[in-house]
């Protein structure tokens, strides 16, 4: 008897359904066939020890599985229940009327337990477009799956679960999320605050321009300044995510399996990478189905990456087309996958080896040549994409011993929101523009006009900083928001000259 049974499988952030026919025929033996992995050959001893423990058992006859297309190399073990319930189906052993309406996922464990799987939510969002009714899946990834909206998600912890729904015998009831409310419930802030920072006003101004317009920055600074500390409350002045930024997010995660039984990823993402990372680890791939890195689980949140010139050359290097184009291609010979990688790069460095500035009252100093070579350690081409650089000096004791608390990140996003919305009404006919870091040429040129007294400012500044064209791009797209910030329609000289001052690393001479 032939039956076809429904799986998924996921590339890059998109799934593809997989057809799983099962025949039974005359004969020995158990063929699997359509280009499956190790552990997906594996899979027969699984399903034999899972039902011949339930009571159920494999057929002694010739079985033949092809899973199609079949130039699409399967993996991982998250077939196992796919092929187990075809098995059954085809031998009589459930009842298979209503089969082909089911996706079925899940990982089998010898006593017909059923492990979580990965991508939960991009095989859901597949199944439903393809018009199938019902997904059976763990019931760990019950809630994420759940998400999505027109699907009847059937969460299972063991194998029976599933023989008792198909016979009739104990029907599955579908898990119930409105994700709405789910979404909204939890957008909260997170517990870290800038009302903790003491001093540090002028940076925290830096932090806010970048937060209000999607800007990269980096802080240079010796230990102890609070450079990290700031950087870890950058998420709580950001605007929170929207609800299809949330499924975006949500969605790469899944691929990952970092999602479990949490549902909707409701705060922006932060991740913090250490310096002994690979290329690899960092913008993703893998020997055979590429698999996201940091930067894109860093997607619509903050990249973090503490002491910079720490991270070997061409770990940093790869990051150049990524922060461009928001987005990376990871390309095989047979296939390439894009995942979306739109994120606020956050870095931080010691201005030299030492970890202090030229300074000749410090116990340790280092000469400006070593702080040159130090420093050289990150290329001109990545400073460049970078928009702010900023100086942080050490908070002397009576602002520390301050009773007063800062300002907290209430109040900073309050102000972050306002300008984002003025961001959004301006680039409303632009669909893939969302805040001031993401204009390319034409919207600068169309948006950043400057008046004749702030294109010489500018002009000055270019020709004594030998700054580059990108620089030039990065300066106004960081006045524009510094003008979003303060309410005014056109880019006044003093928003120019600010933005030129958060170009530390541009200047001659700024070591001293």
């Amino acid at each position: 008897m032939l039956v076809k049974v429904y799986g998924s499988a996921v590339f890059g952030i998109e799934a593809t359904t997989i057809r799983v026919e099962v025949n039974i025929d005359k004969g020995i033996g158990y063929h699997l066939v359509g280009l499956p992995d190790k552990a997906v050959s594996e899979s027969s001893y699984r399903i034999s020890a899972a039902l011949n423990n339930n009571g159920y058992k494999l057929p002694g006859k010739k079985i033949i599985i092809n899973m199609a297309p079949a130039d699409i190399r399967k993996e991982g073990a998250a077939y196992d229940i796919t092929l187990a319930i075809g098995i059954l189906a085809a031998s009589n052993q459930i009842k298979s009327n209503a089969i082909n309406e089911y996706i079925i996922m899940g990982e089998l464990s010898l006593d017909g337990s059923i492990q979580p799987i990965k991508g939960a939510l991009p095989i859901a969002l597949k199944a439903r477009e393809e018009g199938f009714k019902y997904f059976i899946l763990p019931n760990q990834n019950a809630k994420e799956a759940a998400i999505v909206n027109d699907l009847n998600v059937l969460g299972v912890n063991n194998i029976q679960e599933v023989i008792d729904h198909f016979n009739g015998n104990k029907l599955l009831k579908p898990t119930l999320l409105d994700t709405r409310a789910e979404f909204y419930k939890h957008i909260d802030f997170p517990e870290l605050d800038f009302s903790d920072v003491k001093g540090q006003e002028s940076i925290k101004r830096c932090m806010e321009i970048a937060a209000a317009g999607g800007h990269n920055i980096i802080l240079i600074g010796p230990p102890g300044s609070g450079k990290t500390m700031l950087a870890k409350r950058l998420p709580s002045i950001l605007p929170a995510l929207s609800l299809k930024e949330a499924l975006e997010t949500t969605k790469i995660h899944s691929v990952v399996g970092k999602v479990k039984n949490t549902g909707l990823i409701c705060e922006r993402p932060f991740r913090s990478p250490h310096h002994s990372c690979s290329d690899i680890a960092l913008i993703g791939g893998g020997n055979n189905l590429p698999q996201p890195g940091e930067i894109s689980l860093a997607h619509n949140g903050v990249l973090f990456l503490d002491e910079l010139p720490e991270f070997k050359r061409n770990v940093l290097e790869v990051l150049r087309q990524p922060l461009e184009d928001r987005e990376v291609t990871i390309s095989r010979a047979r296939f390439s996958v894009t995942y979306p990688s739109s994120f606020m790069l956050v870095a931080s460095m010691n201005p030299s080896p030492s970890g202090y500035f030229n300074d000749p009252n410090s116990l340790l100093t280092s000469s400006p040549l070593e702080m040159q070579r130090y420093l050289s350690k990150i290329s001109g081409p990545l400073l460049d994409r970078i928009d702010i650089h900023i100086e942080v000096t050490p908070v002397p004791f009576d602002k520390l011993s301050e009773d007063r608390k800062g300002e907290s990140s209430i109040t900073i996003r309050k102000r972050v929101m306002a300008a984002r919305k003025i961001q959004t009404t301006r680039f409303k006919n632009f669909e893939q523009l969302h805040y001031n870091a993401q204009m390319g040429v034409k919207q600068i040129h169309t948006f950043c006009k400057l008046s004749p007294e702030s294109k010489t400012l500018l002009k000055t500044a270019m020709e004594k900083l030998n700054l580059s064209a990108r620089a030039y791009d990065r300066i106004l797209k960081v006045s524009r928001t510094i003008a979003d910030l303060a309410n005014e329609k056109d880019i006044a000289p003093n928003h120019i000259a600010e933005a030129i001052q958060y170009r530390s690393l541009d200047r001659e001479g700024w070591l001293g």
